[in-house]
């Protein structure tokens, strides 16, 4: 019996020894590991929003002509042309300077009602808009290339990576170690 008890008493401490280097190799194993990271690029989207500008501006306008056809300016020129021309001349002559006075009169009267009413003008203020675009620009991820295991890897994240490495698990980056998402 004693010898089945020392049997026993080699084989458990053979079954412990065992399971010691087994646990052992497998602890070597879970030791943490690490992916390099070797670039981290942003992702960016490019939004406008319209939106409208406006700003006053004066203008200036032109009446518009009681007398288009300036018969006022006409007439009175005329008639001072007459009255002066029929100062100058005698007989027949006097017509004639009449005449030429009332047609060069008239002709004066009218060229100055035509700067008078050109002159004749008003300002008002008016607002002109235009539609603007502000154009913005902003990061909405990441894409992270790392080096694992002698091959290099890509993810998207949408958050950027804190550090230079990343610790990896079964494989599997764990990017919360790494301040990514």
């Amino acid at each position: 019996m004693q010898k089945s008890i020392i049997i026993g008493g080699v084989i458990a401490a053979l079954g412990v020894a065992g399971g010691v280097a087994i646990g052992a190799y497998q602890s070597g194993d879970s030791q943490p590991q690490y992916a390099d990271i070797i670039s981290v690029d942003p992702i960016t989207q490019t939004s406008e929003t319209p939106r409208q500008e406006c700003h006053n501006v004066t203008v200036t306008h032109r009446r518009p002509a009681q007398d288009e056809h300036r018969i006022a300016g006409t007439a009175i020129g005329a008639i001072v042309g007459g009255v002066v021309g029929n100062q100058f001349g005698g007989g027949s002559g006097k017509k004639i300077m009449t005449a030429a006075g009332a047609v060069g009169g008239g002709i004066a009267g009218n060229q100055v009602q035509g700067q008078m009413q050109q002159g004749d003008t008003y300002t008002t203020t008016e607002q002109r808009c235009n539609t603007v675009k502000d154009t913005k620009q902003e990061t909405v991820g990441y894409d992270v290339r790392y080096r694992y295991d002698g091959e290099v890897h890509e993810a998207k994240l949408d958050k950027k990576p804190e550090g230079d490495r990343v610790s990896m698990r079964n494989g599997e980056p764990q990017w919360q170690s790494a301040g990514g998402a």
